[in-house]
């Protein structure tokens, strides 16, 4: 049985703090998923993964109809708080929430949302291969799957070891805490996406958004200088044969 990789607890708070004002969240990851995401006004949204509410929120505040999902109760309370503060924009284009493993079988219909995102979460999970099934199934024909993950480079600087030997790894995120995800190099997180039936749009290595560079001038050069966050746009077929 796989293990639970969902931020619960402590550590749930904890992460809602730290993608909250840690740079490659606020000035890489999401820069580029949001111009990647664009105009989405009357879509159905499905945020996988949907941590602290970051972008359910943006895409709701765009005029989508946004369902998020996390295995984390903890992130799901700054979620909702995020996404439905009480404004009026809020009342018209409310996002819906719902606790669920992302390692079971989604629990929607088919053919349900023109657009999924799925940000900073994919090389946590453990059954991916059915999570991409199920995207499939959920997503409507020609529907587009957004997708980041750390960049393979970035997780060598950081761990050490070989670029090739992958495998799951426990990660220390601060001084208390630590976080398990599996390492893949580029071929096979792209290779992973195209064997779940997705077709691929767009590959982007973000570089840092230029507001970093005005707020932290010595961060931007060195967050610019290096791979942080890998991020790919792909397509479900047009029509399923």
């Amino acid at each position: 049985m796989p293990f639970d990789t969902s931020y619960h607890g402590e550590l749930g708070d904890h992460f809602v703090l730290l993608s909250s004002r840690h740079p490659t969240n606020v000035y890489i990851d999401r820069p580029a998923m949001l111009a990647l995401i664009g105009d989405v006004a009357g879509l159905d949204v499905l945020d996988v993964g949907c941590g602290a509410g970051f972008y359910s929120a943006a895409m709701a505040g765009r005029g989508a109809r946004v369902t998020g999902i996390d295995g984390s109760e903890a992130l799901l309370r700054h979620a909702e708080e995020a996404a439905n503060p009480g404004t009026d924009q809020a009342a018209e284009n409310p996002a819906t929430f719902l606790h669920h493993d992302l390692e079971q079988p989604l629990p929607f219909a088919d053919a349900s949302f023109d657009l999924a995102v799925m940000a900073l979460v994919y090389h946590h999970l453990y059954n991916r291969r059915q999570l991409l099934a199920e995207l499939r199934r959920v997503l409507r024909p020609g529907a587009r799957l957004l997708v980041s993950t750390t960049h393979p480079a970035g997780e060598q600087r950081w761990l050490g070891g070989s670029y090739y030997e992958g495998g799951r790894v426990d990660a220390p995120v601060g001084e208390r805490f630590r976080i398990n995800f599996e390492r893949m190099t580029v071929e096979r997180f792209v290779n992973e996406l195209l064997d779940g039936g997705f077709v691929l749009e767009r590959l982007l290595e973000p570089r840092p958004d230029e507001a970093l560079r005005a707020v932290d001038p010595v961060e931007f050069e060195r967050l610019d200088g290096r791979a942080n966050v890998l991020t790919v746009a792909m397509r479900s077929p047009a029509s399923e044969s």
